[in-house]
């Protein structure tokens, strides 16, 4: 993950491949995540939030990311495996990921987003210099 929290909500999708992740992690028994400490967090968002859209629909959804108070930008020179491009959305307020989620997945033309709230992780292994911490809610 890019960013993780104690309630085992993640940011994923970095690397642009979070649709395929959230199918994968939807498709096992059970979903464990590996991070190291520095991407443990209070609450997500210091992590920018990568969002597959739909090509033709990237100005329509910038423009609800912008309402919704987002600040997008257009990752350059990336498709995803699925033909989208990657909105990368920094300023989105994440106290509650399950809501923004929805609400992100509700916008004509968005794929999927790379909050894991409603698919969270069931461990989260956080590698620290001491040794690893194992974390279930």
């Amino acid at each position: 993950a890019d960013e993780a929290t104690r309630n085992l909500h993640l940011i994923k999708g970095g690397g642009g491949a979070l649709t395929r992740e959230k199918i994968v992690a939807s498709a096992s028994r059970k979903f464990v995540c590996i991070v190291d400490e520095s991407k443990l967090s209070d609450v997500l968002g210091s992590f920018p939030l990568p969002v597959e859209v739909i090509p033709m629909a990237q100005s329509l959804v910038s423009r609800k990311l912008i309402g919704m108070g987002g600040l997008p930008e257009l990752r350059p020179d990336l498709t995803t495996d699925n033909g989208n491009v990657i909105l990368d959305v920094r300023n989105l307020d994440l106290t509650d990921p399950m809501t923004v989620e929805t609400a992100l997945n509700a916008i004509a033309g968005v794929v999927d987003n790379g909050i894991f709230a409603q698919q969270r992780a069931d461990v989260l292994l956080v590698g620290r210099a001491s040794g690893v911490d194992h974390i279930t809610v």
